[in-house]
């Protein structure tokens, strides 16, 4: 179950949120509990030992984490004057058998669903002809467990660190773990930040609207825009990508690279509204990324949590940039590749956080100044990386990139390919106009002027028309699932 989905807007979400205002607020994060637990049920209905590898694996590091708060507590009373320590006084080894645990247990099933069949057939490839000995089956993705998985590692790695939460309150633990909002696809959230709210959230009218018009907003994005200029995507890919002129190439990656923005920034809002409604706060998880002048301010600005994630609990603890620019290189790349690699299990997924890598790497050694010093010069030069890199991400057939590129710079058509030079023209008319709504949704602009008349009632009618106009899309059958979902 998804939240652009008729049985989330017209079912599960209001009889969840009837029923959870009127409980008293001792029974709020029980029913949050128990309302995530049945969203994740009847969303792997088909597979229901999804929902019990997810309870198993709550428990687990629950467990765990109260083993190295304890560990951690028992350290410190007979902590000596002279022996090493980190963080807050803890010393280096206090409740590191735990979360080494934690580790392997959570990367392990991580791998075992993600990652084995990629690794099983790379392996194979290397054995003499007609050998192979590593498995290579692929089971479905169990969905939201990337982002599962990075949110309790934060956690466990976070008690390690010494930070004080009760570990011992399961439910509250538990309920962070498996809260529906971003559950499936983000944001994801430490546990510092929502300890707070879940142990003592406050309710109101004013918390309640903001949600409802966030959400609003977010459906908007992803039914009306990410849907709908989806379509000329899978246009480009029905004809094929020898067969395309130059302008619907570039019509085509551009349209892909506001399906994905919309796809994703739509249901980050979602979960935002949710969050308010629920009485919590979440991350912003984009800030306007297609205006960035340099690709590094463009991943500070897009999936920022995803980001903050690897700055705190990767590239910080390598050493950062505070070792040379050596290290500070290697680091990097060790970031980037791991974050290719998270997206999915694939070489082009590789190649991309490659690519991002080298492009970040080149800023650094200066060209990030000159575009800084130069906006026009740096929009210029995003114009071209932002869709450049999407197009590896995009394109899952390693063979069929340099296609695709030689098409978006006039390289004659492949051999039996017939271009049709006015192709643009026809999916011009058709998606032109959503082409330049798209874009200008992705400035500012259309955000300063909502806050300055979000509650005037040309607004609010407004919301409630792009709700409704959502819901009958959505009946009609214009809907396509998550993007990110699928990681």
């Amino acid at each position: 179950m998804v939240f652009s989905s008729l049985p989330f807007l017209l079912g599960f979400m209001p009889v969840f949120f009837i029923l959870y205002y009127l409980l008293p607020d001792d029974n709020k994060n029980p029913a949050l509990f128990l309302g995530s637990v049945i969203f994740y049920g009847v969303g792997t209905w088909g597979h229901p030992l999804y929902l019990l590898f997810l309870l198993c694996s709550m428990a687990v590091n629950i467990r765990l984490g109260q083993r190295i708060r304890s560990e951690i507590r028992r350290r410190r009373r007979i902590l000596r004057p002279d022996e090493c320590r980190t963080f807050a006084g803890i010393p280096k080894d206090a409740g590191r058998r735990y979360l080494y645990l934690g580790l392997l247990w959570n990367f392990g099933i991580l791998f075992f669903f993600k990652y084995m069949g990629f690794v099983g057939e790379n392996l194979n490839r290397l054995l003499p002809d007609g050998l192979a000995v590593f498995p290579t089956s692929r089971p479905e993705l169990p969905p939201g467990i990337s982002f599962f998985t990075f949110q309790v590692v934060s956690y466990l790695i976070d008690l390690c660190r010494g930070a004080d939460y009760e570990a011992k309150a399961s439910l509250s633990v538990g309920t962070y773990l498996c809260m529906f909002p971003q559950l499936i696809a983000g944001p994801i959230i430490t546990y510092k930040e929502v300890e707070a709210p879940l142990c003592r959230r406050r309710h109101s009218l004013p918390l309640l609207d903001r949600g409802l018009r966030e959400f609003s907003i977010g459906l908007g994005f992803k039914v009306l825009l990410a849907n709908r200029i989806g379509g000329l995507w899978r246009e480009v890919n029905a004809i094929g990508y020898e067969s395309l002129s130059t302008p619907l190439a570039w019509m085509g990656i551009a349209a892909f690279s506001f399906q994905l923005y919309f796809d994703f920034y739509g249901y980050s809002l979602m979960a935002r509204g949710l969050g308010f409604m629920l009485g919590m706060r979440f991350p912003v998880n984009f800030s306007y990324p297609y205006t960035a002048l340099t690709m590094t301010d463009f991943w500070r600005r897009w999936h920022m949590t995803l980001g903050q994630w690897f700055r705190d609990y990767v590239y910080i603890p390598l050493g950062g940039s505070r070792e040379g620019r050596g290290r500070t290189f290697r680091n990097l790349l060790i970031v980037w590749l791991l974050t290719g690699i998270w997206h999915g299990a694939s070489w082009n997924y590789l190649l991309w956080g490659l690519l991002l890598f080298l492009l970040i790497a080149l800023e650094k050694l200066g060209l990030k100044k000159i575009f800084s010093q130069i906006p026009l010069l740096g929009h210029l030069y995003m114009l071209l990386a932002i869709p450049l890199t999407w197009l590896v991400f995009a394109v899952t057939d390693l063979r069929q990139i340099p296609v695709y590129l030689g098409r978006l710079f006039g390289s004659p058509a492949g051999t039996g390919a017939a271009v049709f030079s006015q192709d643009y023209i026809k999916y011009g008319r058709i998606y032109g106009l959503l082409l330049i709504v798209c874009l200008v949704f992705c400035t500012p602009l259309p955000r300063r002027l909502y806050d300055r008349y979000s509650h005037s009632w040309p607004v609010s009618v407004g919301l409630l028309a792009v709700f409704w106009l959502s819901v009958f899309y959505l009946y009609i059958g214009l809907n396509d699932p998550f993007l990110y979902s699928q990681f």
